[in-house]
């Protein structure tokens, strides 16, 4: 039986990851909601964030948090240039089956590149705050998780903030919900699309930065976030970011729970099962279905 001090390490650490999750998830929501794209590339430009911020503490000697000065901007402007460059070429019908090979594509590149300019040895950043952690109740909290679920806490409020507050974000929820709708009221959808998609690479960007404080990167890292990722959003809700924010989070805290007595390999098991029960009993989404209508 685990100890009352472990449990409550895990349901820490589950609620931290969650927050990570739930902010990558936010992105592909974007994705799909705004023009039906599954974007496998996500979590390769995830792992690019990473590397990004690795090397700039490695050449520049600053803190990682500061290359998103750089990698934020830098993202939003790939990502508005894949949407017109590319994704908007493809043909309506056909546009989820062939955003997938697409974006597979671009996954795969990316991959290769940074196999090309750093190999494939395992890299991390030493910090300074690395090892720092403190006290809870008898669990230990290691400091750059809390910064990293900071950072994913505070760009999830700010998507929400303009998503429901500003001109931009209404119109950009209004293309998710109806393309054809919006673009009767005036709103072009062409433009909001490539800035929506700009929007969720932004948040890779973000995440990146995150997890380059606490983990070991690699350039095939990102097969390991593709099957979590996309099992939260159909869990969430396809195009609901509220839903998968509440499935990510869930999710998340039933994986550290889960790595007490199954370890960490079978732990992640949970995304997969809780995918196939979604598509058995509930294909719209166990959140997206309510959630989705007040987003």
């Amino acid at each position: 039986m685990p100890s009352g001090a472990l449990l409550l390490q895990s349901v820490v650490l589950g609620v931290l990851l969650g927050g990570l999750y739930a902010l990558l998830a936010a992105g592909l929501t974007l994705y799909f909601g705004i023009m039906r794209v599954v974007m496998i590339a996500h979590s390769a430009f995830l792992i690019l964030a990473a590397y990004l911020a690795w090397w700039t503490h490695r050449e520049l000697g600053v803190d990682p948090l500061l290359s998103m000065l750089v990698t934020v901007p830098l993202f939003f402007g790939a990502g508005v240039l894949l949407q017109r460059g590319l994704l908007a070429r493809l043909r309506p019908v056909t546009m989820t089956m062939m955003s997938v090979l697409l974006t597979f594509a671009i996954a795969i590149l990316i991959e290769g590149l940074l196999g090309y300019l750093f190999s494939g040895t395992q890299r991390r950043i030493q910090l300074g705050y690395g090892t720092a952690s403190f006290g809870l109740f008898g669990a230990r909290i290691a400091v750059v998780k809390l910064i990293a679920f900071g950072l994913a806490a505070f760009a999830l409020g700010a998507l929400y903030l303009l998503l429901k507050r500003t001109q931009f974000g209404w119109a950009l929820r209004a293309t998710i919900q109806h393309q054809d709708a919006a673009r009767l009221v005036g709103i072009d959808t062409e433009r909001i699309a490539g800035y929506g998609f700009g929007l969720g690479l932004a948040t890779a960007a973000i995440g990146g930065t995150a997890l380059s404080l606490d983990t070991t990167i690699y350039p095939s890292l990102h097969w390991h976030w593709v099957g979590p990722l996309m099992a939260i959003i159909v869990v969430g809700g396809l195009g609901s970011v509220p839903g998968a924010a509440v499935a990510a989070l869930l999710l998340g805290l039933a994986q550290s729970l889960l790595q007490i007595p199954l370890g960490t390999t079978w732990a992640q098991t949970i995304f997969y099962l809780a995918l196939f029960a979604t598509l058995a009993v509930r294909p719209q989404g166990f959140f997206g279905g309510r959630l989705a209508q007040r987003f």
